[in-house]
């Protein structure tokens, strides 16, 4: 019987001499630890019973991305380089608004900016690889000229991935994680970039149809584990991999409640971890909100919730707003303002 682990997140003073940090964060520690499997009902134990190599990989600190330690949150923010993206449809699909919504961005305090050239969006098809790499290589040129931001590149393609690195791109975002084109795993490995390996059921065109699963959080588990097995037999090590359980992408509103409501499980894969649910639909089913736009306010709860759970990045549209959240997050959970 597999048993998975999940450090119990807690928050505050007093921290116990016993708390462990979790992974890495300077915020949020640990004390306890849920045991989950296929089979039995989950039971809690305290974290000293644990395995003390399955405890270092909940507890360590994550090796620096893009020249980013991660010790705090960090913000990756959104420039969408399409026409018809479900967030911004499409304010930004011109190199010129894209170029100065990346500036903005990084004025506003993104730690690293994330450019994506194909939407994948529910219901979206897919965008022919040579428009994707017009869209995105003269952006990412110019901003790395003007910024020293880190930059990802959201594609599922190795032909975008290189011509973005070539302008100065630092990370591949592949929200297919390798499924879609196995030579992204070539090309992370050849450039020794990092990347983010993200799960998604099925593709963006009928993701949404009706997804299903056993167990939507072992389920995303087991698959990420598979996937950073991948990169690793191509030579990627652990430390250079991001995992990202896809919120949204083939999944329905209870699916995401279940992966936020134990997020932190994904720690047990020992990599940097990245929430990314910023304006998503399930926000707006909740909270209200029927356009992308009015979802600011939810989506600012779920990004501290993910910080609750030790997310290392949180990808966001909103970066001036998710700063300042943050910001209070921190200063009111440890009772200092830095």
């Amino acid at each position: 019987m597999t048993v998975y682990l999940r450090p119990i997140p807690r928050l505050g003073l007093p921290r116990p001499a016993e708390a462990h940090p979790l992974a890495g964060s300077d915020t949020a520690w640990f004390t306890e630890v849920e045991c989950l499997s296929r089979d039995a009902a989950p039971q809690i134990v305290p974290a000293h019973e644990v395995d003390p190599t399955d405890l270092r990989r909940l507890s360590a600190a994550r090796a620096p991305v893009a020249g980013l330690t991660l010790n705090v949150p960090r913000l990756m923010g959104i420039v969408n380089v399409t026409p018809d993206s479900f967030s911004d449809g499409g304010d930004f699909a011109r190199h010129e608004t894209a170029i100065a919504h990346g500036e903005r961005l990084a004025a506003d305090g993104a730690d690293i900016l994330d450019i994506g050239g194909e939407s994948t969006r529910p219901g979206s098809d897919a965008v022919p690889e040579d428009e994707e790499l017009r869209r995105t290589a003269p952006v990412i040129s110019a901003l790395r000229e003007r910024l020293p931001t880190p930059i990802s590149i959201d594609t599922r393609k190795a032909a975008v991935g290189r011509a973005a690195l070539d302008a100065g791109a630092d990370m591949l975002n592949d929200v297919a994680a390798f499924t879609y084109d196995p030579a992204m795993a070539e090309l992370a490995d050849e450039r020794m970039a990092p990347v983010c390996l993200m799960h998604a059921q099925g593709d963006p065109k009928t993701m949404q149809q009706a997804p299903s699963y056993d167990d939507v959080l072992l389920d995303v588990y087991d698959f990420l584990a598979e996937r950073v097995a991948v990169a690793e037999t191509a030579g990627i090590p652990r430390e250079r991999v991001v995992v990202d359980p896809g919120i949204g992408f083939g999944k329905t509103v209870e699916h995401n409640l279940a992966l936020l409501a134990r997020l932190s499980l994904f720690h047990g894969l020992g990599c940097a971890l990245l929430l990314g649910a910023s304006r998503k639909r399930f926000i707006g089913t909740i909270g209200g909100g029927d356009a992308a736009k009015q979802r600011v306010p939810g989506s600012l709860a779920v990004a501290l919730a993910g910080a609750m759970h030790g997310a290392h990045i949180i990808r966001v549209h909103d970066v001036a707003e998710t700063r300042q959240a943050l910001a209070l997050w921190t200063a009111t959970t440890t009772g200092r303002f830095a």
